[in-house]
């Protein structure tokens, strides 16, 4: 099975026109870290190893969860400006892909995983989710437009 959806991974990012090599460089960059904390996790807290499959696994849920983030973020773009839509926008990437990696978890690891995949196809959906920002309108702040400056 994680062979299929590494074929699955590889095919979505040789295809969407969205992921570029700055998505690829960021999605393994989430999962060089995620496997530096697991190898720490091994000699500090006794967590087993991880074994190459494992370490395929962390690389194809990365990829998945960035790319996800980056096709929601073409979607709905990040705003500038902090505020409500922006908490609003998290929870509506991060819950749903919170699901989503759950299920990841049981087709990949079945009833006794050994990593937590669902909150790493979390986190990197919502690291991917901010590759787009919307542009500012031509409004100033005090909601005078252009044509009424000149």
């Amino acid at each position: 099975m994680t062979t299929f959806f590494g074929i699955v991974t590889l095919g979505l990012y040789m295809f969407q026109p969205y992921l570029d090599l700055k998505v690829i460089r960021k999605a393994l960059g989430i999962a060089l870290f995620l496997e530096l904390f697991y190898l720490i996790g091994h000699f500090l807290a006794g967590w087993p190893f991880p074994t190459p499959t494992v370490i395929f696994q962390i690389i194809i849920v990365t990829g998945l969860g960035v790319a996800l983030g980056v096709i929601y973020s073409r979607i709905w773009p990040l705003p500038r400006n902090k505020g409500f839509e922006r908490i609003m926008r998290t929870l509506l990437i991060v819950i749903p892909s919170l699901g989503i990696g759950v299920g990841l978890q049981l087709i990949l690891q079945g009833n006794h995983p050994t990593q937590a995949i669902y909150l790493m196809f979390a986190l990197s959906a919502w690291l991917g989710s901010g590759h787009f920002i919307k542009h500012e309108t031509k409004e100033t702040h005090s909601g005078i437009g252009k044509s009424a400056l000149k």
